[in-house]
């Protein structure tokens, strides 16, 4: 059965989906996106999703268009049968004439696909990702540090750093050479059981389930700071972990073939893992 996805307000078999190549996400990832997941047909803060893409419309300038996006969503999972699904909401500048100007484009491009997820194996979260610093630099003075864009290739050229090495994830640091995040996922440590993480000034894009977290670590008691992070500190820490929306909470336990704290989750760590699979839940009323 072919794939259904979502393109400028209809649902259309994947093999029919046509976007033009005089669109300007293509010819110079003037797009924008969000990924998220849905478990048992629900999906986890859609909302903060598409407010963070509205946030970060207004930094360069996309419009969003009048679509109902959670509507969309929810249409995709359905028309694909899914219920434990990976989604990306993909909205470009649309089509324009060939040079960089935006003000071409009339109409944005709005592209959803949902495909089945199957999270890492419980051996995994176990054992947790090793990672590797990147040589790639984030810049913390650009805008775009701080907006989910579909112009990734710096991210992209981390992560193949990190599958060359053989490593699962690829760490950033600034410009300052402050940890600022991973290739595709925001970048805690624990010390002194004080739960630690860079600051948004740091070029960190705000991750929805990293401000989950925060939040369920200040109700939990734990204390929390949000600061800048030399390497030496998180290469140092007794816990370290990394999050996204897919991976949820993933100790983080060998960094450039250093091991962190005792090499496996620790006691913090494993408290927020739990705690966060209570937190989604509870939210989506999941049985």
């Amino acid at each position: 059965m072919d794939q259904i996805v979502y393109l400028n307000g209809a649902l259309i078999p994947k093999s029919e989906a046509k976007i033009s190549p005089f669109d300007h996400g293509f010819l110079y990832g003037y797009a924008l996106m969000e990924t998220m997941r849905a478990y048992k047909g629900r999906v986890f803060r859609l909302d903060r999703h598409i407010a963070r893409m509205a946030r970060s419309s207004r930094i360069i300038g996309i419009n969003l268009a009048m679509f109902d996006y959670e509507e969309a969503v929810y249409k995709t999972l359905k028309a694909n049968n899914l219920t434990d699904a990976r989604i990306r909401i993909t909205v470009s500048a649309g089509e324009g004439e060939i040079t960089p100007d935006p003000s071409t484009c009339l109409e944005p491009t709005v592209f959803i696909v949902a495909q089945n997820y199957s999270p890492p194996s419980d051996e995994t979260y176990q054992h947790g990702f090793n990672a590797i610093v990147s040589e790639i630099r984030q810049n913390s003075m650009s805008p775009l540090s701080r907006v989910k864009s579909a112009n990734y290739l710096i991210n992209i050229l981390a992560r193949l750093h990190a599958r060359i090495a053989g490593a699962d994830e690829a760490l950033l640091l600034n410009e300052h050479g402050h940890v600022c995040e991973g290739s595709i996922s925001n970048v805690f440590m624990i010390s002194n059981n004080t739960l630690i993480t860079p600051l948004e000034s740091c070029g960190v894009l705000p991750g929805i389930t990293r401000e989950a977290v925060l939040d369920m670590a200040c109700k939990l008691g734990i204390s929390t700071v949000e600061r800048e992070i030399d390497l030496r500190e998180l290469l140092e820490a007794d816990e370290a972990f990394i999050t996204n929306s897919l991976i949820e909470i993933m100790p983080l336990t060998v960094i450039n073939n250093r091991p962190i704290g005792t090499s496996k989750a620790g006691h913090i760590t494993a408290v927020l893992m739990s705690s966060y699979k209570e937190l989604v839940h509870g939210e989506l009323e999941l049985v």
